[in-house]
């Protein structure tokens, strides 16, 4: 097997957790080079730290799959996605149950995971089964939308394993099918192509129907952003839900329209919502209709959102801002730092007094500290005096481990225009 050994020192944040070795923590490597290799990682003395897998073409070198000299075999994956699925039932169950009926029969009904219910305020049948290193499972992704398996492999040494853990899924939770959303940006990185379509069945339905938290959502899972929805998001629209009563919503970055039901649902007054993409807001009128929301309560605007919020003259008592990432690479830092605080700026000027903004940033490279000063200087040059009445990240099915900062990427503020 392949080795690899570490430069002094280099070691530490491996020792307390870290997954990842980066390339200029590497004295040397002893063994094959090529991508996806499995590996064993050593201190400069040569003492064992941990069993991964390598890429000599990434900045992120090693990533490790455990930290003990296991064989790394089908067994192995199954129990680590065995172990994923258990955390999953153990605390979903009790959140999809409050509000549910008897399950619906099909493929996974009457599991937790996938929870398919006629009625209830709690129905729930999407969540994400795998989320990468914090499940143990590094660029490894697994959504659910109701009993539709969207799977996403964006390392080179996953893909190693592609057709086990295809096989393992498919025995464990028999879906109605599998469906591979392999492109994202980072396999170029990795020096992979793309690999998407479904998984040994015919194409799935245009559109897909879920239900979260009672609402219910027709997901594109073979065009859509990320895998089709962001799931990452359930809780804050559920906050949102439960502030929105009689209140006018401005919905910015609103993709298919996940904040803007919620807001309807949960009585505002009126919703507005900002989006680029003519087909996302396309969806987002569908899934307006399908929550039988009435459009004369709504406005749906195609258009850039920093254009829209500089010359709208509306102002507003509620503000959702969940752009998408703006810094994906380190290098991109200093111009999403700008971006965020723009578009804070503009929104802060469009508050009512002790109105609400509930502003969001995935950008891995911002951590929530940094994104809290940028919000301080946006609310200083907007001159408003600004609570921070929240904050908040990703849902409990999306866990990273405690020294992994890189995986708390998503940062939720909920924060009130005091004058």
């Amino acid at each position: 097997m392949t080795k690899i050994f570490l430069k002094k020192r280099r070691e530490e944040a491996l020792v307390r957790g870290h997954p990842w070795v980066f390339s200029g923590g590497i004295a040397r490597v002893e063994g094959s080079t090529d991508a996806g290799e499995i590996v064993d990682v050593f201190s400069h003395i040569g003492a064992f730290i941990g069993r991964g897998y390598y890429n000599p073409n990434s900045q992120i070198a090693v990533r490790l799959l455990a930290r003990s000299p296991v064989e790394i075999d089908k067994a192995f994956f199954r129990g680590r996605i065995e172990a994923a699925l258990d955390l999953r039932k153990s605390i979903l169950s009790a959140e999809t149950a409050a509000g549910a009926t008897e399950a619906e029969d099909g493929p996974l009904a009457s599991d937790p995971l996938v929870r398919a219910t006629s009625s209830g305020a709690g129905a729930t049948n999407s969540c994400r089964l795998i989320h990468a290193e914090g499940d143990l499972l590094p660029g490894l992704i697994v959504d659910n939308y109701g009993g539709y398996l969207v799977l996403q492999i964006n390392t080179a040494g996953m893909e190693r394993f592609r057709e086990w853990i295809i096989s393992i899924l498919k025995e464990l939770l028999s879906p109605i099918m599998l469906y591979d959303r392999s492109d994202a940006g980072m396999r170029i990185q990795e020096g992979l192509t793309d690999a998407t379509g479904p998984i040994g069945s015919d194409a799935p339905p245009e559109h897909i129907e879920i239900r979260e938290n009672g609402c219910r959502f027709f997901v594109d899972i073979k065009g859509g952003q990320k895998t089709g929805f962001y799931l990452d998001q359930r809780d804050n629209r559920s906050c949102i839900r439960g502030l929105a009563q009689g209140k006018r919503v401005l919905n910015c970055f609103s993709y298919t329209g996940g904040f803007s039901v919620y807001a309807s649902l949960g009585g505002a007054a009126h919703v507005t919502s900002v989006e680029a993409s003519a087909d996302a807001l396309e969806l987002c009128k569908e899934n307006l209709i399908l929550n039988d929301i009435p459009l004369k309560d709504h406005r749906l605007v195609k258009g850039d959102v920093f254009e829209f919020l500089r010359e709208d003259e509306n102002v507003y008592d509620l503000i959702i801002l969940d752009p998408p990432a703006f810094a994906k690479r380190k290098g991109q830092v200093r111009g999403a730092i700008r971006g965020y605080k723009d578009i804070n700026l503009f929104a802060m000027k469009r508050m009512t007094k002790g109105g609400l903004i509930l502003t969001c940033s995935c950008s891995q490279h911002i951590d929530a500290e940094h994104f809290q000063t940028i919000l301080s200087y946006a609310a200083t040059d907007a001159g408003r005096a600004i609570q921070i009445i929240g904050h908040w990240g990703a849902p409990i099915d999306h866990p990273h481990a405690l020294y992994h900062a890189e995986g708390e990427y998503l940062k939720a503020f909920l924060l009130r225009v005091v004058e």
